[in-house]
């Protein structure tokens, strides 16, 4: 739906230059952009690619100069990420749940569950017995939702979501395309010692034949999220095997990343794609791990710690240290070791 420039300043606490009567109705790169569009161009390195622009309208960066640019209206955003994050709040239309409304008639709803007021319901959900879900829920095509599961107001389940039984999920949440919530965990076990504990302690010596049989431990426990949660498209949450997975209030999760069973993640976490967590770890607040970085099981990891991409953590963490390589290790040490052996190279 076009809005005018100060409507959308208006929305993200932001100043105007020039017209701000200025009708928008899309966001665009400069190069892109149209003169309907509102470009984005938060830095001064954009500058040349907005002149050559059609856009009559941007959003700049503090003490941009409108007619040098040949625009006749901006949004000043001091800080450019933050801006896209209202703006683009601002214009988005929701098409994956476009045509929602009510409850579809292809959908399979046990007589027991409780669908509060609001709750938009797509084609071919299916919805086991105990379940209750929240108001306003919107809960899109192919989505299905296990035994006894809650789920609070506002959320939004994208098709193919599979949430398992008993998962307690708070308001606000956001699960992608493909995520799946409450599946059993990896955990198996052996009649002796494994072949993992056996390697750790014949240090290299070749291992003899034994019986490998692994037998199944099964996951009893469930999932719990709290408030304003977010999971990208095709990725998972295991269960606990007695007690609950735990994510916190405003933990991110990016696509394809692995949390395995009896894992807590403390608030405001951010997990980038393809990380993994292994059963039973505990991160606290404000963790960041990058891309395919990994935790090993049974480990603490502190508040406010950041592993760079591909970090692989075996060992317990500080608080508000960053880490990086293989074993992790503080990055200054990290970066250190990565030089001394360039130099070894080259004597």
């Amino acid at each position: 739906m076009p809005q005018t420039l100060q409507e959308l300043a208006a929305s993200l606490g932001a100043e105007t230059l020039g017209d701000a009567s200025i009708s928008v109705d899309r966001l665009a790169e400069p190069l892109e952009a149209r003169a309907g569009d509102l470009a984005l161009a938060v830095a001064p390195k954009f500058a040349e690619t907005l002149k050559s622009s059609a856009a009559r309208a941007a959003v700049v960066w503090p003490g941009a100069d409108l007619n040098d640019l040949g625009l006749d209206g901006a949004i000043v955003a001091p800080r450019g990420r933050l801006a896209m994050a209202g703006l683009t709040r601002a214009m988005d239309d929701d098409p994956a749940f476009a045509g929602l409304s009510g409850i579809h008639s292809s959908a399979v709803i046990d007589p027991s569950a409780q669908i509060a007021e609001g709750a938009q319901i797509g084609p071919f959900v299916a919805i086991e017995a105990g379940v209750q879900i929240g108001p306003n829920a919107r809960i899109a095509s192919h989505v299905s939702i296990g035994r006894e599961v809650v789920i609070g107001t506002n959320v939004s389940l994208h098709p193919a979501v599979r949430i398992g039984p008993r998962v307690r999920i708070g308001d606000g949440f956001i699960a992608q395309m493909g995520v799946a919530i409450g599946g059993d965990g990896f955990s198996f076990t052996t009649d002796g010692p494994s072949n993992v504990e056996r390697a750790v302690r014949a240090r290299g010596a070749p291992l003899d034949p034994i019986d490998g049989t692994w037998h199944r431990i099964h996951s009893l426990g469930s999932v719990e999220i709290g408030d304003n949660v977010e999971v990208g498209a095709n990725s998972t949450i295991d269960a606990g095997t007695i007690r609950a997975t735990r994510l916190g209030n405003g933990v991110k999760i990016d696509n394809l990343v692995q949390v395995g069973h009896n894992v807590v993640l403390g608030e405001d976490c951010l997990l980038c794609a393809q990380a993994a967590i292994a059963g039973s770890s505990v991160l606290g607040a404000r963790v960041i791990l990058g891309g395919k970085s990994g935790v090993a099981d049974n480990l603490t990891i502190g508040r406010d710690v950041v592993a760079g991409g591909g970090a692989i953590v075996l060992a317990d963490v500080a608080d508000g240290v960053f880490v990086s390589g293989h074993p992790a290790q503080p990055t200054h040490e990290h970066r250190a070791a990565q030089k001394a052996l360039r130099r070894l190279s080259k004597q």
